[in-house]
């Protein structure tokens, strides 16, 4: 049947070449089926001169051993065989069922590894027995409802490769290494899903693709207008295969072309200003274990990212680029492009970076960072089930100025300044001597001109994004001095941006109107996170003048707030904290909602909310 996916599934088996030792462990499965079943044995009847099979034979040997292996699943709920011997034994037992049927051609030709049918987990995303497949494969509803039929008709058996193909590449996407997940799906839909059985003629043919017995009974008239028909069809056929071939070839050339000028174009503009090295695509795959599960690190809108290990022993964080239009490939050049210009002791610096195109996998681009083992702010601010990673006040602190000095560099020690647009707590990292960097520079934007932008591309985080830039679309450094005493009232209080208040006014509230309140009302020790109260020791006066810097860069008034140095040398104690203006009312959540997307980041969740994204273990 034309379209087997499953007969490629099968042919992707390169199976071993076996000495004929005798086999300390007898085969596990019934290959009786051999002699039974009704298959085309035509392609294994051709003469050869040293009895190795044609590849058409060795397709169809591959297809026909696959029964077998379908009824080793069923019974034992095992995909391949427990050991190398009892793999042999198979092999050596196959072939003797063969023999007796005269199909002299000798098996062991078409097999070139001897662990080829050796259960072990790297062959599909780590399963080896239905109980991994049901924990790694997901939902198989579609597969389960497509296959579990008769197979006999075109449509049936399309709608069953169909739902196998999405299986299949949901399992791949675990692991670049899973070269069996096609197998794995085909023996499951076979032997598991589907209630006829592998030696049904309708699902060894449409599933494992064996080919079956031709009928003899068709007249010569009948053979010979079938062979006109698929005569000119396969005319028609050629001619659209060569006009297909020309035109990927050429987009083949253009997509080439395209990659070398894209590559030119961010070395030329991101290399001559910074140390980073430019990766091969290999490199990054060896370090990350083929970007493997077990080194998956976090998701947002933006990447995933994965922890590796150079060839030098450097453990690094690798983040891939999820989406791949130009509006991406934008936001890869700005970050590389941003981060270039920057060296400072509180900023996440870029180790390198990566850029691939392939006409068939698309476009792939990847950042290297340090790994930062401590992970991000947002996980020990949040995280109340683990007390160990609880901050204490002089953490708390200097993380404070850490992020404040970070910021302070890129308005004020850089021109044109950059205004970064994404702070909030995942974007906070922490190394091994709890040193905060600011990290994420996807939507960071350098002030040109020097003045104050309005833009309609509102990028940002729900909470974080001053009200000004929100609503009206103005970006200025008080943009990010406002995300600023978000994270400040964060770190202090231990609550979230915005937290649901139930009673009679039950809603969300935003925490620098909460702190605000409890400040005016003489409250401000109800600010304070319970872990410092239990401190003892902590100082109070300076913690509220923390509090208060907060509240003054968070500021619903762009006028009101101070400047990011101004903030520092408040925090330091190096000027004083001028008296709190009121607030104005509280703007209602829902002008911020309607007036900006949801921003993500290198470690954030990807729908922008304020939950863990669980950065580093």
């Amino acid at each position: 049947m034309a379209n087997r996916l499953f007969l490629c599934l099968i042919c992707l088996l390169i199976l071993p070449s076996l000495p004929r030792a005798a086999n300390s462990s007898s085969c596990p499965t019934d290959f009786n089926y051999v002699t039974t079943f009704r298959w085309d044995t035509s392609a294994c009847r051709t003469a050869t001169t040293n009895g190795s099979a044609t590849p058409n034979c060795c397709q169809t040997l591959r297809s026909l051993f696959g029964i077998g292996l379908a009824h080793h699943l069923n019974q034992t709920s095992t995909f391949l065989f427990p050991n190398l011997e009892s793999s042999d034994s198979c092999l050596s037992d196959f072939q003797s069922h063969l023999s007796s049927i005269s199909v002299r051609q000798i098996f062991s030709t078409c097999l070139t590894s001897t662990t080829e049918f050796v259960a072990v987990p790297s062959k599909c995303a780590d399963i080896v027995t239905l109980s991994d497949w049901v924990n790694k494969s997901g939902p198989t509803t579609a597969l389960e409802s497509s296959c579990n039929v008769d197979l006999a008709g075109f449509l049936r058996c399309s709608s069953c490769l169909d739902a196998g193909m999405a299986v299949n590449a949901r399992l791949a996407s675990f692991s670049r290494n899973s070269s069996k997940c096609f197998t794995f799906t085909a023996l499951y839909a076979a032997a598991i899903v589907n209630s006829f059985g592998p030696e049904d003629t309708r699902t060894a043919d449409c599933i494992l693709g064996v080919p079956l017995a031709k009928s003899r009974s068709r007249s010569s008239s009948k053979k010979n207008t079938i062979f006109a028909i698929l005569g000119a069809l396969f005319g028609i056929l050629l001619f659209l295969g060569a006009v297909f071939a020309y035109r990927r070839f050429k987009n083949k050339r253009k997509q080439t072309q395209f990659h070398i000028d894209y590559v030119r174009t961010v070395k030329a503009r991101v290399l001559p200003n910074t140390g980073a090295k430019w990766f091969r695509i290999a490199e990054l795959d060896e370090a990350t274990d083929g970007f493997s599960q077990k080194n998956f690190i976090g998701q947002g809108g933006f990447g995933i990212v994965y922890r590796g290990t150079l060839s030098d022993g450097t453990v690094v964080a690798v983040k891939k680029m999820t989406s791949f239009d130009t509006e991406a490939d934008d936001d890869f050049v700005n970050e590389a492009d941003i981060i270039s210009k920057i060296r400072h002791r509180n900023l996440l610096p870029l180790r390198g970076f990566c850029a691939t195109s392939d006409p068939i996998r698309g476009n792939e681009r990847y950042l290297v960072y340090d790994f930062m083992p401590n992970g991000s702010l947002h996980d020990h601010i949040f995280n109340k089930r683990a007390p160990e990673k609880r901050l204490t006040w002089p953490q708390r602190k200097s993380i404070i100025l850490d992020v404040a000095k970070g910021l302070s560099y890129l308005h004020d020690g850089i021109k044109p300044a950059i205004f970064h647009r994404d702070i909030k707590a995942t974007n906070v990292l922490l190394d091994s001597n709890m040193k905060a960097l600011v990290a994420d520079f996807g939507l960071a934007k350098q002030n040109r001109d020097g003045q104050s932008q309005m833009t309609t591309r509102v990028a940002g985080t729900y909470g974080y994004v001053a009200p000004e830039y929100a609503i009206y679309g103005q970006l200025t450094e008080k943009s990010d001095v406002y995300s600023f005493g978000i994270i400040v009232l964060e770190i202090m209080t231990g609550r979230k941006v915005l937290e649901e208040v139930k009673g009679a006014n039950s809603g969300m509230v935003l925490i620098a109107d909460w702190a605000w309140e409890m400040v005016k009302s003489d409250r401000i020790d109800e600010v304070f996170d319970e872990s410092m109260k239990e401190e003892g020791t902590s100082p109070k006066r300076v913690m509220g003048r923390f509090v208060r810097v907060g509240l003054l860069c968070a500021h619903a008034m762009v006028a009101l707030r101070p400047t990011i140095s101004e903030a520092l040398k408040m925090l330091e104690g190096d000027i004083d904290v001028p008296r709190l203006p009121d607030r104005p009312p509280p703007l209602g959540l829902e002008s911020f909602g309607l007036s900006f997307r949801h921003g993500t980041s290198l470690w954030s969740s990807s729908d922008g909310s304020m939950a863990s994204s669980s950065v580093y273990t």
